[in-house]
């Protein structure tokens, strides 16, 4: 699945849902010593319950939240092509161009390369004709994966409790398995950036539980 979902988001969007994943995941399993302690298997049964009740649910809301995100992206470029169309000069249309895309063009082009881009793109947008598409199925697909990579990160938390007798340990073990996933996750989207691997994952293990204290604290 982390291959697929890879294919259909970009790798922020990737790197975002397995962290909330993995965090929503934590914030029960590091609270849960108290209540295995008091109520034993029945505890652990509420907690997995909870666990996976709470991810599922979390991943059909970002399933569908970014499907509306994309579909509100779309919208908003369709706007800007009217905008373009309806300019009274190919100033005004370059401008409203350049208003999109200088924060990204100008580190790497000078003014001329972005002045020849531009009046292409006002050229394109004139000619061709609008096609709005409210939602494509790479939304929809991408909208699935979200949701299905928010409920994943829930199974490595419930595997220790299914192979294990001992409840107590299965929950240090489960603990281990989520801290190791957000050290694996800030290691392996490192690549992404110029940032040390080592460095990356240690980051993401300290931000999470951060991320973590401050919601148990919060009651979440």
């Amino acid at each position: 699945m982390t291959i697929f979902a890879a294919q259909q988001l970009d790798p922020g969007s990737h790197m975002g849902e397995a962290l909330f994943g993995l965090i929503m995941t934590l914030t029960f399993t590091l609270g849960a010593d108290l209540v295995i302690q008091e109520q034993g298997r029945e505890g652990v049964r509420l907690m997995l319950i909870g666990i996976l009740g709470c991810n599922l649910a979390w991943g059909l809301i970002d399933g569908a939240l970014y499907v509306l995100d994309c579909a509100f992206e779309r919208g908003r470029l369709h706007r800007i092509g009217y905008e373009v169309r309806a300019a009274p000069s190919s100033l005004r249309a370059r401008q409203l161009v350049a208003a999109e895309l200088d924060e990204l063009l100008v580190p790497l082009t000078d003014a001329q390369q972005r002045d020849s881009l531009y009046a292409a793109i006002v050229q394109r947008v004139k000619t061709a004709p609008p096609a709005p598409r409210p939602v494509t199925r790479k939304d929809l697909l991408g909208g699935l994966e979200s949701g299905l990579l928010v409920f994943a990160c829930s199974f490595p938390a419930v595997l220790p409790f299914l192979l294990l007798d001992e409840p107590r340990f299965a929950l240090r073990v489960s603990n281990a398995i989520l801290l190791a996933l957000l050290f694996y996750l800030g290691y392996r989207h490192a690549r992404h950036t110029l940032a040390k691997p080592w460095v990356a994952g240690l980051v993401f293990l300290l931000s999470g539980l951060f991320l973590v204290a401050i919601a148990v604290a919060l009651g979440g």
